[in-house]
């Protein structure tokens, strides 16, 4: 990709409202992602092995990284109490592993979250947009997450209007995001690209890069909806365009996988991809977070065997 196209892209001014015209007339072409080595250097990354000592590191980053999400039509407020307890004190019996990034939760129940953990350092993060399909129109939207702020979401989780993507309509997904930044002020906004729907590699590039002209301070794989989720390649595919950007404006981005991580396994073989592309820097979850329903009680047993030798039952953690 030129050096030409990232800082136009990095800079690139919000369009006029209603302008959909494709944006690539005011831009140098992307170039295409070389899929076969990019899915090689994802799967040498995964092969990589580490030491006992990073392992406990990494298996404690992971749980601070981690949105704690709930996404599911059955979900009451007595049932994101339960995940806020769970967030702030994973392991009840062991008062050093960490509390959870952030819990994740449908609008409606922000404010129950809200409630829940304040004063105990876990965000808050809310769906908005539509989500997970996006397919409303654009002042429900913003009306969605003007809400969601005032409610005191610490996180907005938008997703993009992939209709308007595949059909070429890119200014109208760029003018989307722009909004829905201006509405979350100084709310962080994660925008949420589907990726399984996005078809491609190089796909997945720009609509990376559209979303950080944009104003995204996160780009996020998956709505978590979709058989096709996060997967390492296309986690990669994401973090080298975060990569470049940096590279040419010194502007850093967040990045978060989602969907279909469920071992503590994964989640290590992603922070090993995160620090061999991004470096130290972005090892915090300031940059980076783990989207999950179901991961966390992986990790911490896989913790508690790494401190104590012998694997405790996955009976013994509560159910997520």
């Amino acid at each position: 990709m030129s050096r030409s196209y990232t800082h136009l892209v990095a800079q690139a001014p919000a369009l006029p409202r209603g302008f959909e015209l494709p944006l690539e007339p005011r831009l140098p072409r992307i170039g295409s992602v070389d899929a076969v080595a990019l899915e090689e250097r994802a799967g040498s990354l995964a092969k990589r092995s580490i030491k006992r000592e990073a392992k406990v590191f990494a298996l404690d980053l992971a749980i601070r990284m981690m949105d704690l999400t709930t996404l599911e039509g059955q979900d009451t407020p007595g049932k994101v109490a339960a995940l806020a307890s769970k967030a702030i004190r994973p392991d009840p019996s062991d008062a050093n592993v960490p509390s959870v990034a952030a819990i994740c939760v449908y609008p409606n129940l922000v404010p129950v979250a809200v409630q829940r953990v304040e004063g105990m350092g876990v965000k808050v993060a809310s769906v908005a947009t539509a989500f997970p399909s996006g397919q409303s129109p654009l002042e429900a939207k913003l009306d969605e997450v003007r809400w969601v702020v005032e409610h005191g979401a610490d996180e907005v989780d938008m997703v993009i209007d992939r209709g308007a993507f595949l059909s070429g309509r890119y200014a109208k997904v760029y003018d989307e995001i722009v909004r829905v930044k201006e509405a979350c002020g100084d709310t962080h906004l994660k925008v949420i690209l589907e990726v399984a729907e996005l078809g491609t590699y190089d796909n997945v590039r720009r609509a990376s890069l559209l979303a950080i002209a944009a104003g995204a301070d996160f780009i996020k794989t998956s709505t978590g909806k979709l058989p096709g989720a996060a997967t390492l390649p296309v986690t990669l595919c994401m973090l080298e365009a975060i990569r470049d950007v940096h590279e040419e404006t010194g502007r850093m981005v967040g990045m978060k996988p989602a969907g279909g991580i469920r071992q503590a396994k994964q989640a290590v073989q992603y922070l090993v991809q995160l620090h061999e592309t991004l470096g130290v820097d972005w090892l915090t979850p300031d940059l980076y977070r783990l989207g999950a329903s179901s991961l966390l009680n992986d990790v911490l047993m896989q913790l508690r065997k790494e401190k104590t030798g012998a694997y405790q039952s996955p009976d013994y953690f509560t159910l997520d």
